[in-house]
């Protein structure tokens, strides 16, 4: 069964490109369980595919020491979707590293929900977003740490690049604590590049657009350091920060 089709009054779906969605709705399948035993371990790259709509829906349940790492490239040409609810058991980990790339009209978007229900839970979510002429980035990300889940270690570092006046960026980290023996935090940043840096790239060589690819590329690249298997998620990253720029 269909589920109902989502409005702008779902805090989640405020900022999606719902038009873009519509003709699909009804094509994408449930959305995906997975479920970590006590002890097991999960890496997963998450590559952006040709259609002009992507969605990716997930639920992740981690069991008791189990720790799951995702590393995620979103870059639809019209509308992206990344949605991941993750709970997490005593002892845990969960890591997302997820860029979202955009140019021309594109909107792309992050939301996460990362619930500690057990004790001595750590989750890290670092996303990066670079958005060029009138395409929109978001991310919405909540944490959510259960009374029982003390001694959590929760982060989110959420920063935007944005290389067009028309472009657009979201970023809401979300913390929701009802433990008091825990270490959370969050930040989001928007920025543009340094004139500095450019006029130092340029000056020793480097044309206008290969300057911004480069430094764009510092900015993002980081994100897939930690990856047993990074070259297919960096090859796809750099073609599109180069289209970007």
């Amino acid at each position: 069964m269909t589920a109902p089709f989502p409005t702008r009054k779902q805090e989640e779906w405020r900022y999606a490109d719902l038009d873009a969605l519509q003709p699909v709705w009804e094509q994408l399948g449930d959305v995906a369980t997975l479920v970590l035993a006590a002890g097991e371990s999960l890496e997963e790259m998450w590559l952006p595919i040709a259609d002009d709509v992507q969605v990716r829906r997930v639920q992740l349940a981690l069991g008791e020491g189990a720790n799951a790492r995702i590393f995620a490239l979103n870059n639809a040409p019209v509308y992206g979707r990344i949605e991941l609810e993750v709970s997490l058991a005593e002892g845990a980990e969960f890591e997302l590293y997820a860029a979202n790339i955009g140019a021309g009209l594109s909107t792309n978007e992050i939301v996460t929900n990362v619930k500690h229900v057990g004790e001595g839970g750590r989750s890290r979510q670092v996303i990066r977003s670079v958005l060029n002429g009138k395409a929109i980035g978001s991310y919405l990300g909540k944490v959510e740490v259960a009374r029982g889940a003390q001694q959590t270690d929760a982060e989110q570092s959420v920063k935007a690049m944005l290389l067009d006046r028309g472009a657009t960026a979201n970023c809401k980290p979300e913390l929701e604590i009802f433990a008091d023996d825990v270490k959370c935090a969050h930040g989001a940043t928007v920025g543009e590049l340094d004139a500095m840096q450019l006029f130092y790239a340029e000056s020793r060589g480097l044309d206008p657009a290969s300057a911004r690819a480069l430094l764009l590329e510092g900015f993002v690249m980081g994100l897939w350091d930690s990856a047993g298997e990074a070259d297919a998620i960096g090859d796809a990253a750099r073609a599109a920060l180069r289209r970007a720029a």
